[in-house]
């Protein structure tokens, strides 16, 4: 295995990972950071928890200098919390370079990040704040070098499409550009073609990923009336931290509330929220002081916390892409993790479907022989004597990309 000195990482930057533990690469760090620290464009398809921030933050950091005009790079985020997160990811080794980085995202008050970040040589920013910014002569990207795309396809999906052009065509056409995606295909791809030149395309789809075996996929078959029992049941189980997803915000407090009632801890994140709300509500789940975090897909964009053992889709996704999306935000980094999707009658059909296309072993009928069986509770036997509540085993979906 490479390591960081051997892809050409100063020994400066190998030892401020060194001091956070990180020693060795990860696979798309690998493949990654010597192609981008020889100055070339690059299209990376990998999910989030992949060690991707670190794959474009360490050249991004390397080619960065104290004395370049500021900023000198940016680095766009579909939401304000992965802002957030990308700063914490790369603030240290930056600060080993005298480097200033910046978060820059709605919700706080504009003056005071205008002038942070015409002071800093890297801004993080969500699309919508940065123009904000921009439109406000805060300062100009015209001394942009590198520009950083991260979870371009969530952008998009967000409808950032129309500011991201802007941005980019804010930027100098000569510069490196570095495009992040969980996927490369559709408007994705045709927006990292048009945004890059020559680039050097990487495919990464690491263990611990949506899609291997690291993580357990279930799918578990309830009556509407059932849905909370069966939540309790699964949060019963040995776990770590939980993650919910439901489909609506009113849904996510409601939820909460039930959740407590019960004597469950939790939290809800959602798009109602205060900035200050949601990034508490993600500093108590990430140190434990709540071990249940319930979300909408929106505000679980930017997630990425270390020790989610389970996510729990209390309502199901809308399609495979939303839940490839929820599922890996466990079993990350080589860690084992647990994906469980609760099934009414009325969305078997369609989770039936999703499963088979992501070649899950799901037990909702029509496939997999050998997939576990759980027993119904006593209300569930007494409501429908005949059901079973279903539930696969082991199976791990796999990409057929």
């Amino acid at each position: 295995m490479d390591s960081f000195a051997d892809l050409g990482v100063s020994p400066v930057i190998v030892t401020a990972l060194a001091r956070r533990g990180i020693r060795a690469p990860f696979a798309v760090q690998s493949l990654v950071v010597a192609d981008v620290l020889d100055g070339h464009d690059v299209l990376v398809k990998s999910p989030t928890g992949s060690g991707k921030t670190l794959a474009f933050g360490i050249p991004l950091v390397e080619s960065t200098a104290a004395d370049a005009a500021r900023p000198a790079a940016l680095v766009l985020a579909p939401t304000r919390e992965l802002a957030c997160q990308i700063v914490g990811e790369i603030g240290d080794i930056a600060q080993a370079r005298a480097l200033r980085v910046c978060a820059v995202y709605g919700g706080v008050g504009l003056h005071a990040q205008a002038k942070a970040a015409a002071r800093s040589h890297i801004i993080v920013a969500t699309p919508g704040r940065l123009e904000d910014l921009l439109a406000r002569r805060a300062f100009t990207l015209d001394a942009i070098r590198v520009l950083v795309l991260d979870e371009a396809d969530r952008m998009l999906d967000m409808g950032f499409r129309p500011a991201v052009d802007r941005i980019v065509a804010a930027c100098p056409a000569e510069r490196q550009t570095l495009f992040f995606s969980a996927t490369l295909d559709g408007l994705a791809g045709q927006l990292a073609a048009r945004y890059t030149t020559d680039a050097i395309a990487h495919e990464h789809a690491p263990p611990g990923s949506a899609g291997i075996d690291s993580i357990q996929h279930r799918f578990v078959a309830v009556d509407p009336a059932d849905r909370m029992p069966a939540l309790l049941a699964e949060l019963a189980r040995e776990r770590e931290l939980a993650l919910v997803f439901v489909r609506t915000k009113r849904g996510a407090d409601r939820l909460v509330k039930r959740l407590r009632t019960a004597g469950v801890s939790a939290l809800a994140i959602h798009g109602d929220k205060s900035q200050r709300q949601r990034e508490s509500a993600l500093e108590r789940f990430q140190s434990g002081h709540v071990d249940v975090l319930v979300a909408t897909d929106v505000a679980a964009r930017g997630i990425d916390v270390d020790g989610v053992s389970h996510v729990i889709n209390y309502d199901p996704p809308d399609g495979s892409d939303t839940y490839v999306h929820r599922i890996g935000r466990t079993g990350r980094a080589g860690r084992r993790g647990a994906g469980i999707t609760l099934v009414s009658p009325a969305d078997t059909p369609t989770m039936r479907e999703l499963a088979d296309g992501l070649g899950i072993r799901h037990g909702l009928g029509g496939s997999s022989p050998r997939a576990d069986r759980r027993q119904p509770s006593a209300a569930q036997r007494r409501r429908r004597p005949r059901r079973r509540a279903l539930a696969t085993g082991a199976g791990a979906a796999r990409s057929r990309s």
